[in-house]
């Protein structure tokens, strides 16, 4: 059975770059034989939290939260491309992100990020890993760091020049360390079900 990955993406900005890093992922995992599904924040469109989606009455969510819950409660795993604001986390990611809580339990999350310059959103990788930890997710230890993204991924998301070739190295390692927690917390799910 393929691993049902969500690759989350978050930028509503209108000369996104970070979309390359994306669009990368979704096709390499597809490569390696997993179902990856891009979910674009700015595409899905929900609101500014005011009520989570457990707060609303059994089939009273909006549409696009709806479908997205049933998204994130069905993925075997997720993969949050993750830019960052002032040495912090996306404002639009982090809102979508928020509007859940239950739905992302038992289930491994990895974390690839990327900025125009030479740090490579560091920064808001490390936020996000303490972020996704408290929501319930087991954070895998490998990560990946992409910057300048223009220098790595051209407008296609294909690599380029020397930085494009050193993240399609450090993937191999990223996605085999994502693929072994996805069987793990899968097969775990499968013996016994989660105590809460």
């Amino acid at each position: 059975m393929p691993d049902r990955i969500l690759v989350l993406y978050g930028s509503y900005r209108s000369d996104r770059t970070g979309i390359r890093l994306a669009d990368y992922l979704v096709r390499r995992l597809a490569e390696r034989g997993a179902e990856p599904v891009l979910v674009d924040a700015r595409a899905v469109g929900l609101p500014m939290l005011e009520r989570m989606y457990k707060e609303y009455p059994q089939g009273a969510a909006p549409a696009a939260m709806e479908s997205l819950a049933e998204q994130i409660r069905t993925a075997d795993a997720f993969l949050f491309v993750v830019g960052e604001y002032n040495w912090g986390v996306q404002p639009g990611l982090k809102n979508l992100t928020d509007h859940f809580l239950e739905e992302w339990f038992w289930r491994p999350a990895a974390i690839a990020s990327y900025s125009a310059g030479r740090l490579a959103g560091a920064r808001s990788n490390s936020a996000w890993h303490a972020t996704l930890s408290e929501m319930g997710m087991v954070v895998i230890s490998s990560t990946l760091t992409v910057g300048p993204i223009a220098q790595t991924l051209d407008g296609d998301g294909q690599p380029t020049g020397a930085a494009g070739q050193s993240l399609d190295r450090a993937f191999a390692r990223f996605a085999d360390d994502l693929a072994w927690w996805t069987e793990a917390a899968r097969e775990q799910r499968r013996r016994r079900p989660p105590p809460y």
